[in-house]
């Protein structure tokens, strides 16, 4: 499951922007795991309370990925992935002038259920089923 945190100042994003936005990431996600696992919260933050360098961050995106679904083979896969992501990004946070950063958390596959399910391993077939009906069900991995 990827869950994003968007950390940005108060209209950063219209709400067309962030269903835009949510989209979009979801697509990348969604070509390897159910779209369903996938969720992005924009947390709006004041510059009063949201500090880079001791400094009030009014041009400033934050943004946290936890990633539990899958994980990264390697650096260069964690590359691609995040060159990919910084492109998807680049017309709603670098055109407009905002500086950011991201980074990416991974928590370990068995820490995770989903509606009280314990979510399929990657690539099974119930994992594609999973995938191809966008929903959790009780059927399993041993």
């Amino acid at each position: 499951m990827p869950l994003w945190t968007i950390y940005h100042p108060p209209g950063a994003f219209s709400d067309v922007d962030k269903a835009e936005l949510a989209e979009k990431i979801t697509d990348v996600y969604g070509a390897v795991m159910p779209r369903f696992y996938v969720g992005v919260v924009f947390q709006p933050l004041e510059p009063r309370n949201f500090y880079v360098g001791g400094k009030p961050a009014d041009r400033f995106v934050r943004i946290v990925m936890e990633h539990i679904a899958r994980s990264f083979p390697s650096l260069e896969a964690s590359r691609r992935f995040i060159d990919r992501i910084n492109a998807v990004l680049a017309p709603y946070i670098a055109d407009r002038g905002y500086d950011w950063e991201l980074h990416v958390d991974e928590t370990p596959f068995d820490y995770w259920s989903i509606n009280g399910h314990y979510p399929p391993r990657p690539d099974t077939d119930d994992e594609k089923r999973w995938r191809a009906e966008n929903r959790p069900s009780a059927r399993t991995h041993a």
